[in-house]
């Protein structure tokens, strides 16, 4: 029975004991709306598909989006097909390129490593590839490491300021799981000092770390290396460390798009103008100060030096004896001392030099003797715009990396003292090929440049026994010095790493 509508509009029953029943239309209507609801779906469902097949890849993408059947009539597509190459030529393509990453390295965690490196940007570099060595043998997982900003520069770069933290990542994850940070619940445990921290003991060798430093790990779960400089040996490690080592260093860290795109920018601008030698000029007030080198210097300056490095408790050695340190060749060779051994060894006057380095101590008084001799002196402060270097400026190691950059395309790379930087940029320009680095000999180079300045020495002599002496020590191939017990005197792996050079069987011991 269907429904009566009594009388005031309201709906009564037909009858008391029977069922209610819809009409035959409104039967066929909802029926009608269930094939609608299951056709939407259905659709949907087959767009979602083809969205998420095409979105797989390039492999699947493509193969299921050619069988679609098109909207445009086949007038419409020929059209369509011929004016592709119109619309192409005039809005021009981006070219993505698809990095190939690595497949992850599966292991069991021991656990969460967290560093803090100290010191410039070079020594925090070498450390960096360290302490990834460290992790990837130890099985841990290791945070993006914390770089320095309490030492003189005072810098308050972060990792991501200065290398490509991205790349660096994705091209290890095939030997360590790295993160930017600590999971949430690792990192409230290290909030209420659930967690050890300490210094790692220098040139220790990985079983150090296997046995000593890997026990604390699995018992805290987070250990902090609060120091990480020189804490891996030089040498007596397995091959697969040292070349690990090497790739973190040369492949890895990469630094950020816009301090690359700003290096190649210098090195365009400098071989515009012909073949260049960077000079890394040493000379920096931190740097004397450091040394107690003050040969050149006036009484105030030399005091001005002495009070900056008793304002650096952390600087241990105070009484310096700096004609004593000199002739030991400990000191970095001042900028006429400098420009006098570029002229022994014949380097041409109109040969652009570069200064890798900060503001030179005593300013153009000190420089005029190097100047003079060679006046083609440039910095990336006379290069660039002022608003080119904006925001690199109070951010040294920014600006160190730009120079680290236009150091290891030189034609020429001549370090006055053997620091961090001289030390990694000669180690990657010998992984580079074996690029010329004039690696100087400071002792003799002091004793012949008094007996020069005093007048016991004539200049064909001086120049003669100075380009001798720098004949074989042009960054050629070479063994490292290996002494036993001495860690500290013996040649650094990251300037000569021999592992990862071609044909180990021609270097020579030198």
């Amino acid at each position: 029975m269907g429904w009566k509508v009594a009388p005031g509009g309201k709906a009564a029953a037909a009858g008391a004991g029977e069922k209610l029943r819809f009409p035959a239309s409104s039967a066929a209507a909802r029926s009608r709306m269930k094939l609608w609801v299951v056709r939407a779906t259905t659709t949907v469902l087959l767009w979602t598909c083809v969205v998420q097949l095409t979105a797989v890849g390039d492999t699947w993408g493509p193969r299921v989006l050619k069988g679609w059947p098109s909207c445009l009539t086949a007038p419409e597509e020929e059209a369509a097909a011929a004016a592709l190459p119109a619309a192409a030529a005039a809005r021009p393509q981006p070219v993505v390129e698809k990095a190939v990453l690595p497949p992850k390295r599966i292991y069991r965690n021991n656990g969460y490593l967290m560093v803090s490196c100290n010191g410039g940007l070079n020594q925090m570099r070498a450390a960096i590839c360290d302490m990834v060595v460290i992790a990837r043998y130890l099985n841990v997982t290791l945070v993006v490491p914390e770089l320095d900003k309490t030492s003189f520069w005072n810098d308050p770069s972060e990792f991501q300021d200065i290398f490509d933290v991205e790349h660096f990542i994705t091209s290890l994850r095939g030997e360590v799981r790295i993160l930017r940070e600590l999971p949430p619940r690792v990192k409230r445990r290290v909030e209420l000092g659930m967690f050890h921290s300490m210094p790692p003991i220098s040139w220790s060798d990985i079983s150090y770390y296997q046995n000593q430093i890997l026990p604390l790990i699995r018992k805290y779960k987070v250990l902090h290396l609060n120091r990480t400089d020189a804490r891996l040996a030089n040498n007596g490690l397995p091959i697969e460390i040292q070349k690990l080592r090497c790739r973190v260093n040369y492949a890895s860290l990469r630094f950020t798009p816009q301090i690359e795109e700003l290096g190649k920018r210098v090195i365009r601008i400098l071989r515009q103008n012909g073949p260049f030698l960077v000079l890394h000029l040493r000379y920096e007030m931190d740097m004397l100060a450091f040394s107690g080198c003050t040969q050149g210097c006036s009484n105030e300056e030399a005091e001005e030096l002495t009070r900056m490095r008793y304002a650096y408790p952390w600087w241990k050695e105070k009484v310096i004896d700096s004609d004593l340190k000199r002739k030991d060749g400990l000191c970095p060779l001042t900028p006429e001392e400098t420009a006098l051994v570029l002229r022994a060894l014949d380097i041409d006057r109109s040969m652009q030099i570069y200064i890798a380095a900060g503001e030179i101590y005593g300013g153009k008084r000190r420089m005029a003797a190097l100047t003079s001799a060679y006046p083609n002196v440039v910095r990336k402060e006379t290069l660039l715009e002022p608003s080119d270097l904006m925001f690199f400026q109070n951010h040294s190691s920014q600006m160190a990396a730009l120079d680290y950059l236009v150091s290891l395309e030189s034609d020429i790379f001549v370090p006055t003292y053997d620091g961090n930087m001289a030390k990694v940029v000669e180690g990657h320009r010998r992984f580079m090929g074996f690029k010329k680095t004039v690696l100087l000999d400071r002792k003799l180079i002091v004793e012949l440049v008094d007996r020069y300045t005093n007048g016991s020495l004539q200049w064909d002599v001086f120049s003669s026994l100075i380009k001798a002496a720098h004949a074989k020590r042009m960054g050629s191939a070479s063994k490292r010095t290996v002494i036993p017990d001495r860690p500290k005197e013996e040649d650094y792996f990251y300037a000569n790493p021999q592992e990862c050079l071609q044909d180990l069987d021609l270097l020579q011991t030198s």
